[in-house]
C-alpha cells in the first residue's frame, strides 16, 4: 500500500522525536542511568534545557550547536542521530505504507542503531535494546505479514546459542593460543555478552537464516574495517556495530542474496 507523502513526512517527524529520545538512550543505558531522571541538561553549566531548545534538530540549528546558557558546544551527534531515526522511520512508511511491517522495520532498524552507538562509545549493548527488542520482535511476529511465530522463536534460540557457542569456543581458542590478549583487551572473553543477546534479537525478527547471514555479513566487515586497526593496538573489535550493519543489509536484501547464493554458487 503506497504511502502520501504527508504520512511519510508525519513518520518521520516521529522518528526525529524518537531519535531525541534514542540520544538519551546511547548515553544513559551504557551508565546504567535512567532515561526520565533527571532530565535534560547541559553538560556544561548543568542548567536544563527548556522545550523550545530541545525540539529535534531545529533547536540545534537556532543555537548553532550550543548551550542557551553558557555557550558550551553541544556535540552533532545529537541532530545526527535524529536525522538518521527520522529517515529510517520515514522511508519504512514509504516502502510499506500503512503496514504493521513499517512498525516492526522502524523498531529494528532504530534499535539496531543504537546498538551501533552504544557499542562504538562504550563497547557495551545495553539489555534494554537487546532483550527488549527480542521481545518486541517475538511479540511482532504474531502480527499479520509479519515473520512467522516459530521462526521467529528458531531465530532467537539459534542467535542466541550459537553465538554463546561462538564465544566460548573463540574464548578457549585465545586462552591456548595466546592467553595474554585477554588480559591486554581488558576483559574475560572473546566475545561479550552483549553480542550473544544482540543476536537473539536479530534472530527474532530476521529468523535463523537472518541470523546466519547477519553473522557471515558482520564478521566479514568487521574484518575488513577493524580487523588491522585491532591487530596494531591489541583492542577487540566492538562487533556489535558490525553486526548492526550485516543485519540491516539482512533485513533489506537477505531473501535476494539468499536467492542469488542458492542459485549461483550452490546451483539449486
Amino acid at each position: 500500500m503506497n504511502a502520501s507523502p504527508l504520512l511519510i513526512a508525519y513518520a518521520g517527524a516521529l522518528g526525529l522525536a524518537i531519535g531525541s529520545f534514542l540520544n538519551v538512550c546511547t548515553l544513559r543505558w551504557p551508565e546504567e542511568q535512567s532515561v526520565v531522571r533527571p532530565p535534560s541538561r547541559c553538560p556544561g553549566c548543568g542548567s536544563g534545557i527548556a522545550w523550545y531548545d530541545n525540539i529535534p534538530v531545529l533547536s540545534w540549528l537556532v543555537l548553532r550547536g550550543r548551550c542557551r546558557n553558557c555557550g558550551e558546544p553541544i556535540s552533532a551527534q545529537y541532530p545526527a542521530v535524529e536525522l538518521v531515526t527520522g529517515f529510517i522511520w520515514a522511508g519504512m512508511v514509504a516502502l510499506h505504507g500503512v503496514e504493521f511491517e513499517a512498525l516492526r522495520g522502524a523498531v529494528f532498524l532504530t534499535i539496531l542503531f543504537g546498538i551501533a552507538i552504544t557499542d562504538a562509545r562504550f563497547y557495551i549493548i545495553p539489555d534494554e535494546f537487546s532483550i527488549g527488542g527480542t521481545v518486541f520482535g517475538l511479540a511482532a511476529a504474531f502480527a499479520p505479514g509479519g515473520i512467522d511465530p516459530a521462526d521467529a522463536f528458531v531465530g532467537a534460540a539459534v542467535g542466541y546459542g550459537g553465538m554463546w557457542l561462538v564465544g566460548r569456543g573463540g574464548t578457549m581458542l585465545v586462552k591456548a593460543t595466546n592467553p595474554a590478549r585477554l588480559e591486554e583487551a581488558g576483559v574475560e572473553s572473546a566475545l561479550g555478552g552483549g553480542d550473544v543477546k544482540m543476536m537473539a534479537m536479530v534472530g527474532a525478527f530476521l529468523g535463523w537464516t537472518g541470523v546466519l547471514l547477519t553473522v557471515f555479513l558482520g564478521s566479514a566487515l568487521a574484518l575488513i574495517v577493524f580487523g588491522v586497526i585491532s591487530a596494531m593496538t591489541k583492542r577487540l573489535i566492538p562487533l556489535g556495530i558490525f553486526l548492526a550493519m550485516g543485519a540491516c543489509v539482512a533485513y533489506g536484501f537477505g531473501d535476494a542474496i539468499i536467492t542469488w547464493y542458492r542459485t549461483s554458487i550452490l546451483g539449486l
